[in-house]
């Protein structure tokens, strides 16, 4: 392998080589190219609207045996199709089919699925412009559209 250049006038030379370099690092990749908001569905926001579509329960991985409440989200968008989680007890018999939802990031690591619920990445804020949190609690009622 060749040397490092350590010359008077090798600055150049070191910084042209850094540059060349630091391709290889993974992250750095990602970053310049844009890579996490071109395949990321709410392209790079912390929010997105969207149309509800169906209602889906999603198994959860082991040791855990249960049925999550999910909702299939067409984008307003990107007309992409996601998976949301619905969080609460009973919160899915609020969301209907061709309600217009808000979904959020469910906070996984690197922007991934959370606990027990594979391929899921995003949960349901809002239903109708309705907090969700504020329909399962009984504060508020749903709009009738």
């Amino acid at each position: 392998m060749a040397k490092k250049p350590t010359g008077e006038f090798a600055g150049k030379k070191l910084k042209s080589r850094r540059q060349k370099f630091r391709w290889n690092s993974q992250k750095y990749k990602q970053r310049v190219l844009k890579l996490k908001e071109k395949s990321n569905p709410l392209e790079g926001a912390p929010m997105a609207r969207g149309i509800v579509l169906e209602k889906v329960g999603i198994e959860a991985k082991q040791p855990n045996s249960a049925i999550r409440k999910c909702v299939r989200v067409q984008l307003i968008k990107s007309g992409r199709q996601v998976t949301a989680f619905t969080p609460g007890n009973g919160a899915i018999n609020f969301i209907d089919e061709h309600d217009e939802v808000i979904i959020d990031g469910i906070g996984g690591r690197k922007g991934g699925s959370m606990g027990d619920i594979s391929g899921v990445r995003f949960k349901v804020i809002s239903v109708n412009n309705v907090p969700l949190l504020e329909l399962v609690r009984g504060r508020k009622e749903k709009p009738i559209r």
